[in-house]
Formats: C-alpha cells, structure tokens, sequence
C-alpha cells in the first residue's frame, strides 16, 4: 500500500536545512516552499492557467506564515475557478496599491469603500468587496477609471454570467455603478457608463425562500423539531424560530442586553433596514429564553458559538440542523422560511391584519397617510398576535383540530 504523504507542519519547516542545491517541500494544491541555498525559505505556488504552467511568489517564511500560505493558496484557486489568471490578478493589485494609477478603479473603489460601508453590515461589506475583488479586479482594477467603458464593464460581467452566476452578475454590475457614482461624485469621471448596461444582462428570476404553508405540513415539521437530538442551543434556537419569525442572521446573533424577560420584549436594531423592531414575546418563547439564561446567559449572544462562546452560534446552524432533521432546505423549509410560514398562516388563517403582520416582520410599510415604520405600532395588537400565533402552533403541534378564526 503506497504510503501517504506528511503534512507540511511548521516543526517541518523550521528543521529544514539548506543543501547544495535549492530543494522544494511540498504543502498541497500547488502551494510549496522553495529553500534555497543560504537557507532562505520563500513560499511559491503552482498553477495551470489556459493551458500553460505558472509560479507565483507569496513571500518568504517566516514572515509569510504556514497557515497564511495556505489561506493564500484557497484564495489563488478560487481565482482559477472563476477563470481568472492570479497572476494578472496579482500584477493590477500591485499597480494600484503602489499608486502607479492614483485614479485606477481597485483605489477608487477601495475609497468608496470606506464611506460607503460605515453603516453596513461587515459580511454585506465582505461579500461586495469579494465580488469587486474577483470580478471586476482583474481586468479592471489597474485601469484608470475615467477611461473605462460600458463595452469593457459588460465583457468583464458577462464573463460571470457565463459561470451560472446571474444574480452575481447583476450585484457586482450594481456595485461598480456605485463607484463611478463616486468617481463622478469627486470629480475623477464625467459620468456612470453602467447606465449604458441597463438590459444587458438577463433579468433573475425571484427565487422564494423554501417554506410551508399547510397546517398538516407544519405540525409534522413542530414535531420533529422537538424530536431533534443536537445541542441544546441549537434546539432552542430551532424551537424559537417559528415563535419570533425574526431574520435568521437576528435570531442567531440575539444579545441578553435586547432581552427583557419582566416585559417580556425583545428589542433591537435591525441590520437590514436599519430600524428599531421590538418583539412581544409569547410565553413559551419567553420560557425558551428563560431556559437558555441559564445556559449562555452570563455572556453577550443568547445563543453562542460552539467553538467559541463570545461569537454567536453559526449561519449555518439552523439550515445544517433542518437538513439533518431530513429536511430539503432548499425545497422544503430553510431558516428564513419561518417568516413566510408565520406570514401567510397569520393572514390566512387566523385572519389578521397585513399591516398588523408586516410591522412584526419589520418590513418598511408606510401606513395609508405616509407615515414611516414605528417599532411600537400596533404594539397592542401584535402582542396578542404573537400569543395567538404560539397557541395556534401549540394546538398544531398536538394534533388537536384547529379552525380558522379571528383575532380577538
């Protein structure tokens, strides 16, 4: 049986001596480290693009770390995914960062940045910058900004439809208009040649998150959430999600600080739409709180990371514990799906008042006069609400025969 090869450790590395002649140790996935004669350690990573081998240098050791190396080797094949040469990739980031083109596209951008996203979310901040930074980058990025055109910016976002990324395609598009907003804003470009692009891309079509609407449906779907085995933190946060039909990024992240268990309310400021929400809580979702104090609630998140308690518990926890549960998340219910259940259920059903439901998903509906969204309109009804919404899942969950009736 052919033996496996070692992993590349740092004991490795830090025991390798120099030889008469230059000598490589090999790390995985092309990334190797290239010791030289003098005992000098330099980090190299191999590459096929179009047909043709390259190498391209990452730096030495121990300056550039093992563990960086590799972080570095991930993101240079993420680039060949996406049919982008890193070396190409490489050289336009090292253009703009040394100032060669003051007014290129990659500074602009990155400028934009830094006002743009002082209000944002981080991962909205990551995500765009990522697509930016894969995308756009590459071709564009060394390019000075006001000699960009629309002809130029529709070959690079096409090169993105054609991976089967259309809503990509349409969100990097909508981010690079945004930095010729800023350009033309500062006085480095005359105008946005991405108004030019309108029509160029295919439309998307609205993909609704998966959820269920059938009372039979979401008894079975109660039941096996209380028959779920993982931690307990995960089964509470599971057990809450139809209860407060909150985003799932809100959920996951709930700080003891928004939590009033006397009042029984749950305050805090929406990321999304940048608004104060308060949730009533009904009395088993409050018992599901009280129940998790005990657990977490000497720290700040409600419910905590597995591996680290100061970090809330994972995105992916509620969609992973679904799937193991043996439900399709992207046909059946995901994470999100919980509001469009409390929506339609709410409205069809237990026949209450749109407005009424739309103020509880902290949607921004301006009432019949203009007036912007309140967190404490309709607070009365939306309280009663909740409590109606949890007996009714209850009643669900118990088999007993529930009518469609009105709110009180």
């Amino acid at each position: 049986m052919p033996k496996l090869a070692e992993r590349l450790t740092d004991a490795k590395i830090k025991n390798a001596k120099p030889k008469e002649k230059p000598f490589k140790l090999a790390a995985g996935r092309g990334l190797h480290l290239l010791v030289k004669t003098d005992g000098s350690k330099h980090w190299q990573f191999r590459f096929r693009f179009e047909g043709k081998e390259n190498t391209i240098a990452i730096g030495r050791y121990p300056e550039v770390s093992l563990a960086n190396a590799e972080k570095h080797a991930t993101s240079t094949l993420e680039l060949l995914a996406n049919g982008i040469n890193p070396s190409e990739n490489k050289k336009a980031a090292k253009e703009s960062k040394t100032g060669a083109l003051a007014n290129s596209f990659e500074v602009l951008a990155r400028e934009w940045a830094v006002s743009y996203f002082t209000n944002k979310t981080a991962s909205h901040q990551e995500r765009t910058m990522r697509r930016l930074e894969l995308y756009i980058f590459p071709w564009l990025g060394s390019k000075a900004i006001s000699e960009i055109t629309a002809p130029q910016i529709l070959e690079t976002v096409k090169r993105i439809e054609n991976l089967n990324k259309l809503e990509t395609a349409h969100r990097t598009l909508q981010a690079t208009s945004q930095v010729f907003r800023h350009a033309v804003q500062t006085g480095r470009a005359l105008r946005d040649p991405c108004v030019d692009l309108r029509g160029a891309l295919p439309a998307t079509v609205v993909k609704h998150m998966a959820s269920f609407t059938e009372p039979k449906e979401i008894a079975e779907l109660l039941r096996a959430i209380d028959g779920f085995t993982g931690s307990f933190t995960v089964q509470t946060a599971l057990r809450l999600s139809p209860l407060v039909f909150t985003r799932p990024s809100e959920l996951r992240t709930a700080r003891w600080a928004d939590i009033d268990l006397e009042a029984n309310e749950w305050r805090y400021r929406v990321s999304k739409t940048k608004i104060d929400h308060l949730v009533p809580l009904s009395t088993q979702a409050a018992k599901l709180f009280a129940e998790m104090k005990a657990l977490s609630g000497h720290g700040e998140f409600v419910f905590q990371g597995g591996h680290d308690p100061k970090k809330p518990m994972s995105a992916a926890a509620i969609n992973a514990a679904l799937q193991r549960m043996g439900y399709d998340t992207q046909k059946d219910i995901t994470a999100h799906g919980f509001r469009a259940m409390a929506r339609t259920i709410l409205h069809e059903r237990l026949n209450i008042d749109p407005y009424v439901i739309e103020h509880q998903l902290a949607h921004k509906v301006p009432d019949a006069l203009g007036a912007a969204y309140n967190r404490t309109k309709f607070i009365e009804q939306r309280t009663a609400m909740m409590q109606t919404w949890a007996d009714y899942l209850d009643e669900l969950k118990a088999g007993a025969k529930v009518l469609t009736f009105k709110q009180a």
